[in-house]
This record gives C-alpha cells, structure tokens and sequence, in this order.
C-alpha cells in the first residue's frame, strides 16, 4: 500500500485537495484494505459493494461518512488506478436533506453576552459577523482585517478559494478591544505557542461553553452561527445571489436552504386557509 499511497497522495496534491481531504481519503482507502486484508488494487467493484453495503448495515455509520468513503475510493479507482467507475453498479446513498439549526438574533445575542473572554467573543462575533467557517476563522491573520474597506480576506477557503466577506462594525470594535489587550501576531488567534492558531476543536468548544452559559437549549454548533448569518442576512432583505458569495458557495442551490429557514417570506404570504372567510375568533 506504501506505493499505491504515495501515488494517491500525489495525485490529491495535484488535484488541489487539502490537507485535511487527502488523509481523510487516504484513511478511508486504508480502512477499506483492511477489511478485506488485501491490497486495494487487487479489489474491484464486488467488494466495493460490499463495503459499502457492510459500513450501512452492520455499521450503521452516518451517510456523510459512507458518502466520504464513496468519494475516496471513487478518487482512488478512477485517478490513482485510471480504472472504469460505473455509476448504476455502484450507487451512492442518498443524503438526507435535512434543516440545519438556526439561532435568533436574541440567541446570538444571548451567546455573545455571556461570553465574558474577550478573545473568545471576538471569535465568535466574527465567525457570526462575516459568515465564516470555523476552518476559515482560525486561518485568519492580522492583516486579513480590512477596517479601511470593511471586509475580511478569506484565503484559500473551502475548495482553495480566495474570497471576501463583509466586516460589520460591532466586530471591528471588538477586533481591536482584542488587539489592544493580545497583540497576536501570526495569527489573529493564536494558540499558547503563538507559532500555531487556536484549533477547530478548541473553538467548538468555545461555542459549547458560551452557548451554555446562554442557556440555550438548541442542538447547536459553531457552525450555525454561520447559518443564523445566512438566514438573518436573507431575513433582512439581502439578495441570495449576493449571500452566495459572502458564503462561498459555488452554487446557489446550497445558498437556497436559507430560503426554508428565513421566518421573512412565511410572515409576509397567507395561507389560502385564511382567505376562504372563517372567522378567527371561531
């Protein structure tokens, strides 16, 4: 497997994957060897199928995995070996299309009062001011702050894209409370070893203690303050189109979810239910 990981791994590289993709694809691959106790190459789509169907069945592990392992495996077979990947012999599992939480403006409110350290609060006021991913926010550096244009530089975002998102003023306030008191320098928010920055999972469990605190009792994450952001942002009037790009979204149907949870549109139409003549009072 050593030279089959070396040639996936280049290829990945070339590819543009990030690091994070390529050992999560690199695992995926390694896991399925594994299983069978045989190097991949010698496999092929029968005992693809039987992976997949033995991770659903027996191992009933969530479909974002079963649709990661898909992914590295088709990466694998089609790029690394050049082989033939037939779609109708090799179905993949359908995602479920589920709502993601959303908090209200009092929530995030509630969240950012009861977040009494100040570098923790500058984080999470600018992953909800801006939009970001927690991925994005931890990358971020001094000079990605433009106060001079109100905007924050995303570099190489999701899919290595460079973008930028909007700087509200609230944030920059907080931003240089933060510098004043830190005076970070590599990064905006660094870890202990000013070298490193603060790690995803260090910021999640930011959010866990804040949002605690707050009371809030909704099965919430760090990402949605990045939802809430789209959705309050849709809620006040914004174009989707122009979310989209704040987002980072390469299509709008993914920036369309928003449209589901903005309470605007539900307030503003009636149903035919209310216009057929029944009293309310009734």
């Amino acid at each position: 497997m050593s030279v089959l990981k070396e040639n996936m791994t280049m290829d990945l590289q070339l590819k543009g994957f990030s690091e994070k993709t390529q050992k999560a694809y690199i695992s995926h691959v390694k896991a399925y060897a594994k299983h069978f106790g045989q190097s991949p190459d010698k496999l092929g789509i029968n005992e693809i199928k039987q992976y997949l169907h033995y991770l659903i069945m027996e191992r009933k592990l969530s479909k974002s995995y079963i649709n990661i392992t898909y992914s590295a495996l088709k990466f694998f077979y089609t790029v690394t070996l050049g082989r033939e990947w037939e779609m109708k012999q090799i179905p993949r599992v359908k995602r479920d299309k589920k709502l993601p939480t959303v908090l209200s403006k009092g929530e995030v409110k509630k969240l950012f009062d009861a977040t009494t350290n100040l570098k923790h609060k500058a984080i999470l006021m600018t992953v909800y001011g801006g939009g970001l991913r927690v991925s994005e926010v931890v990358n971020l550096k001094p000079g990605d702050i433009d106060s001079e244009n109100m905007q924050i530089h995303i570099r190489l975002g999701k899919g290595n894209k460079d973008r930028y998102t909007i700087l509200s003023k609230v944030n920059l306030m907080i931003l240089r409370e933060y510098w004043k008191l830190y005076r970070p320098g590599i990064w905006l928010f660094p870890s202990v070893n000013p070298v490193n920055h603060l790690s995803i999972r260090t910021i999640e469990r930011i959010f866990q203690q804040s949002k605690q605190k707050a009371g809030i009792k909704k099965d919430a994450s760090i990402h949605t303050l990045r939802h809430s952001f789209a959705t309050h942002m849709l809620e006040s009037g914004v174009d989707i189109n122009y979310i989209q790009l704040l987002l980072g979204h390469t299509s709008p149907k993914t920036t369309c979810i928003y449209i589901h949870l903005a309470r605007k549109d539900a307030i503003k139409f009636k149903s035919p239910l209310d216009t057929l003549g029944y009293d309310n009072n009734d």
